[in-house]
């Protein structure tokens, strides 16, 4: 298999205002959010990265996608060093987050535009991904439509196809269906599979059990800021449904009730 992401001992520690080190019941004011994560991903995978909230899931999507640097560790995108050459990494990727906030005044098409300039997409390229892309997801009768006036699962599609308006051949997706209603949700995990199928390597965080069980070709299982399990999903879940796998985990390596 051809290795198109690697990760090596990934870590990074936050410092903590007052309140968040007593919501988090913790000692001091120091948070490891990721401790010592590795692993890959393959060309043509859905690599799914499963944990509870604040588990590390987002914090080592974010090392990956260049948007914040580890205190130790690096990640490598088709041999590109995340830490070393953040440019040239972030060039080959497409980062989804539930977070990403459009600007209420702007329309799709406009959007889609000015991301396609920043990529450095061709006008010609870019104009006929657009029109495919927005049949695609439904949002050609909205293009002219100011984001403030569209519904949620609208600028969760917009969001998606802005990621990609580059072509990328990793993609991250960091709670893609988040938030959204099951047509919304559907439409969007179709489109995985989809971009799987064209050979993209693709990864993804979640909590939802079921969507890494529908489309995800391997899972890594993150708790406490530590990878504590990685394999293919057809072995996990041999024996017990993936869900009895990550809840004998997550009562081993937390100690808490379930």
């Amino acid at each position: 298999m051809e290795e198109i992401l690697k990760v090596e001992g990934l870590k990074k520690t936050f410092k903590l205002s007052r309140k968040q080190q007593k919501t988090e019941k913790l000692a001091d004011r120091t948070k490891v959010a990721v401790n010592g994560i590795s692993f890959s991903a393959y060309k043509g995978e859905i690599f799914g990265l499963l944990g509870p909230n604040g588990a590390g899931k987002t914090t080592t999507l974010r090392i990956i996608s260049t948007l914040i640097k580890p205190d130790d560790g690096d990640a490598f995108i088709d041999g590109v060093s995340v830490v070393k050459n953040p440019d040239k990494a972030r060039a080959k990727l497409g980062f989804l987050t539930s977070e990403l906030k459009l600007e209420d005044f702007f329309t799709p098409d406009y959007l889609y535009d000015y991301f396609s300039s920043l990529h450095g997409v061709e006008k010609s390229v870019a104009a006929e991904r657009k029109a495919k892309l927005f049949d695609r997801f439904g949002i050609t009768e909205f293009a002219h439509v100011k984001i403030g006036d569209l519904s949620t699962g609208m600028k969760q599609k917009i969001s998606l196809v802005i990621s990609i308006v580059h072509d990328p051949d990793f993609i991250i997706f960091d709670e893609p269906t988040n938030g959204l209603d099951v047509i919304t949700a559907k439409t969007v995990t179709d489109f995985l599979i989809e971009l799987k199928n064209l050979g993209k390597t693709i990864i993804i965080s979640t909590h939802i059990f079921s969507l890494v069980e529908k489309i995800c070709d391997r899972v890594g299982v993150i708790i406490n800021g530590k990878m504590v399990l990685i394999g293919k999903l057809k072995e996990l879940t041999e024996l017990k449904p993936l869900e009895d796998v990550f809840f004998d985990l997550y009562l081993k390596e937390s100690g808490e009730n379930v």
